[in-house]
C-alpha cells in the first residue's frame, strides 16, 4: 500500500520548491522513461528506502488570493481525508497570518500526523523568529530552507517514522482492480452493472480508503477485489468539478491497485483529465485497461470503433499496447469482457520469462538489428534477464550501456511485447554494464 503525504499551506510559502526537491531524483528518472512530464503536482519520493507519494495541494489553484481563501479550506479538508500524513508549510518572512491560523484550526482536530514546517529559515536570526509559530497550537515545528534543502533531513526522518507501516496480511493477496476516471464517466454504473447480481459478491470489506469500498468478488472462477472510488461519499463542500478532487481520489485508488480500469465517456472522448489519470497509473507501473463507456449512445458506422481506438492510442504514445474495451454500463454490453481483460492484464503483469528463453529468443534478433554505433563504437548485448520485481523489468547486459538510446530501447520493448504478450502493462528496460 502506498502512503500519501500532502503538502498544505497558503500561496508562496515555498510548497512547490519543497515538493520538487522531494521528488526530483525520482521524477527525473521516472519521466525519462517515456519522455513525458505531465501532472507536476504529484510524484513519488523515498527516504531511507521508504517510498511515499507526495501531493502539492497548491499546484491546483489558479486565480487570485481571494478565490484562494475559499479553495484552501477545501483542499486542506481533502488532504485531511486522503493523506496519511500532512506537511503544513508556513513562511518565517511573513510570520503567522490569518490564513495560517485557519489552516491550523482544521489541522488541530485530526488524528493524523501533522508536521508544521517553517520555511525560508536560513540564518540564526530567522531561526529565532520561527518561535512565534508555537502560537498555532500544533506543538513543535521543523525549520527548513527548501531552496537549498537545509533541515529537510530531520523532517523526513520524522515523517517516514510516522507513516503507517504495512501490516502483513494473513490472507493471500487477491488481485485488486480499481475503477478510475473523471467524475460522471460512469464508474458507478459500471460497478453496479457488474455487482447487480448479488450472488457474485463474497464479502464487503471496509476499504483502506476512507469510504471507498473493496468488494471481494468472484467471476470467471477468479477472485478479485474491486476498489470502487465512484461511490465515495461526496463532501458537500467539494464541488464535483474540482479537478484536484478526482485526481486525489484516483491517486489513492491507483496506489492500492494492481490493474486500473480507466473509464472514459465516449461522448466526451479521451480528454486531458482522463489522460492525467492514465499517466498516473502508468507511472506507478500499474496494469491498465481503458473502458470506453456509453458506447450505446454514439452514432456509429463501421469505422467508428477503429477511429476512436486509433485516436486514444495516439494520445497514450509511446505506451500504446493497452487493451481498449467499448462498453455500455447501461445495457451491460461487454462489461464482463472488461473484467476478463483485466484478469488477463493482471496475469501479464506477474508474468516471468525464463532467462534461457529470453536469451534464445532475443539474442538472434539483436544480432540482426544491433544498436546503432555511436562515435565508431559498437554496442554488444551479451545477456538478458528479467528482474525480480512485481512488474516486468528487464536488464540487458552490454559493454557500453550509456550508448543505447531511447529509440533502441523502444525497439527492444516492442520485441518483448510481441513475443510474450505484456498487453496493458508498462515494461521497463535497463541497460547494465556486463
Amino acid at each position: 500500500m502506498g502512503n500519501i503525504v500532502a503538502i498544505v499551506g497558503r500561496p508562496n510559502v515555498g510548497k512547490s520548491t519543497f515538493f520538487n526537491r522531494l521528488i526530483q531524483r525520482r521524477e527525473a528518472i521516472v519521466d525519462a522513461v517515456s519522455g513525458v512530464t505531465r501532472d507536476r503536482h504529484y510524484g513519488k519520493s523515498d527516504w531511507n528506502g521508504q517510498e511515499f507519494s507526495v501531493i502539492d495541494t497548491g499546484g491546483y489553484v489558479v486565480g487570485s488570493d481571494d478565490i484562494f481563501e475559499a479553495e484552501i479550506d477545501k483542499q486542506v479538508e481533502l488532504a485531511i481525508d486522503e493523506a496519511d500524513a500532512i506537511i503544513f508549510m508556513v513562511d518565517v518572512e511573513t510570520g503567522v497570518t490569518g490564513m495560517d491560523e485557519d489552516v491550523a484550526k482544521l489541522l488541530r482536530k485530526i488524528k493524523k500526523p501533522v508536521f508544521l514546517v517553517v520555511n525560508k529559515v536560513d540564518n540564526a536570526k530567522r531561526a529565532q523568529d520561527a518561535v512565534e509559530f508555537y502560537a498555532l497550537g500544533l506543538g513543535d515545528y521543523y525549520t527548513i530552507a527548501s531552496i537549498n534543502g537545509s533541515g529537510t533531513g530531520d523532517l523526513l526522518d520524522a515523517l517516514v517514522e510516522a507513516l503507517p507501516q504495512d501490516k502483513e496480511n494473513e490472507e493471500p493477496e487477491l488481485p485488486r482492480f480499481a475503477v478510475v476516471g473523471r467524475p460522471n464517466a460512469g464508474k458507478s454504473s459500471f460497478i453496479n452493472a457488474l455487482i447487480g447480481e448479488e450472488r457474485y459478491i463474497v464479502t464487503d470489506i471496509a476499504g483502506t480508503t476512507r469510504d471507498a469500498i473493496d468488494t471481494k468478488y468472484n467471476r470467471f472462477g477468479f477472485d478479485f477485489n474491486l476498489v470502487d472510488t465512484a461511490g465515495i461519499r461526496r463532501k458537500a463542500k467539494v464541488k464535483e468539478d474540482l479537478e484536484f478532487y478526482s485526481v486525489m481520489r484516483s491517486v489513492r485508488a491507483i496506489e492500492n491497485a494492481d490493474v486500473c480500469l480507466l473509464v472514459c465517456d465516449a461522448q466526451r472522448g479521451f480528454d486531458g483529465q482522463v489522460q492525467n489519470i492514465f499517466w498516473l497509473a502508468q507511472r506507478n507501473n500499474k496494469g491498465v485497461v481503458i473502458l470506453v463507456n456509453k458506447w450505446d449512445l454514439v452514432e456509429k458506422d463501421t469505422k467508428t470503433t477503429k477511429a476512436f481506438e486509433t485516436h486514444i492510442r495516439k494520445q497514450i504514445e509511446p505506451f500504446t499496447d493497452v487493451p481498449i474495451v467499448f462498453i455500455s454500463a447501461l445495457t451491460k454490453q461487454r462489461i464482463f469482457k472488461a473484467i476478463e481483460t483485466a484478469v488477463d492484464v493482471y496475469k501479464n503483469k506477474s508474468k516471468r520469462i525464463k532467462t534461457s528463453v529470453l536469451n534464445e529468443d532475443l539474442l538472434p534478433i539483436i544480432e540482426h538489428n544491433p544498436p546503432p554505433a555511436l562515435k565508431g563504437k559498437y554496442v554488444k548485448i551479451k545477456y538478458i534477464m528479467q528482474l525480480p520485481t512485481p512488474q516486468p523489468q528487464f536488464a540487458f547486459f552490454c559493454n557500453l550501456p550509456q550508448y543505447v538510446k531511447e529509440p533502441y530501447k523502444r525497439f527492444l520493448e516492442n520485441k518483448l511485447r510481441s513475443l510474450y504478450d505484456f498487453s496493458g502493462v508498462p515494461v521497463t528496460i535497463f541497460m547494465r554494464k556486463k
